[in-house]
């Protein structure tokens, strides 16, 4: 959907997409599923999906433009050096916007501290026409809670991992309502699922 705002992440069968730590596990295996070298921008290097997932993959992330994430992904990655992997700008939701950041001459990172309802506004007047992703986590259950979601996309591993953050982490369940996948494509290690958010 052009224009729509979608919370996307690989999430493991029991529902976690890091553990407590942040580690990711096996949860990322399907991005080395495959033959199809796929070319991030950034520094990070290309990963290798299969036929299915490299198609699904291009079909998302032509259409994204612009991210919304959380703090903690942000420190974690140091903001990917200034430059996504998916190759377009990203709203930071934080508290508090660093001061001293190496790379923010680059100027694809914008820092919203206003809440979630300010950093999706924001992350739209970006994207234009072009679709906002909203990462898993804390900041999927702000916009979820919010109405802000139009989507729920999930890469299905299968794996159990038993605890750690989960997808829509703190949400109250009855902020929940979704409809009938509207894709389901499986692949190697992964099953690509899209829901839309009913209101």
């Amino acid at each position: 959907m052009t224009g729509s705002v979608v919370a996307s992440a690989t999430m493991s069968l029991d529902g976690f997409v890091a553990y407590q730590n942040n580690d990711p596990g096996a949860l990322f295996d399907w991005y080395e599923a495959g033959d199809v070298e796929v070319v991030n921008a950034g520094t990070l290097p290309p990963f290798h999906l299969t036929r299915e997932s490299a198609d699904y993959w291009t079909e998302w992330t032509t259409k994204v433009g612009c991210l919304v994430v959380g703090r903690t992904l942000f420190d974690i990655t140091d903001g990917w050096t200034g430059e996504h992997p998916m190759g377009v700008p990203f709203v930071v939701l934080t508290h508090e916007a660093p001061t001293d950041w190496a790379h923010a001459h680059t100027g694809n990172a914008h820092f919203v501290t206003e809440g979630i309802e300010a950093a999706v506004a924001k992350a739209k007047e970006i994207a234009g026409d072009g679709t906002v992703g909203v990462a898993a986590g804390t900041i999927a259950g702000q916009a979820l809670a919010a109405g802000l979601l139009d989507e729920v996309a999930i890469d299905l591993v299968p794996i159990v991992m038993g605890s750690g953050h989960r997808y829509f982490e703190d949400v109250d369940p009855a902020d929940v309502k979704l409809g009938d996948p509207t894709l389901i494509i499986p692949a190697r290690r992964v099953t690509h699922m899209r829901f839309p958010v009913l209101r």
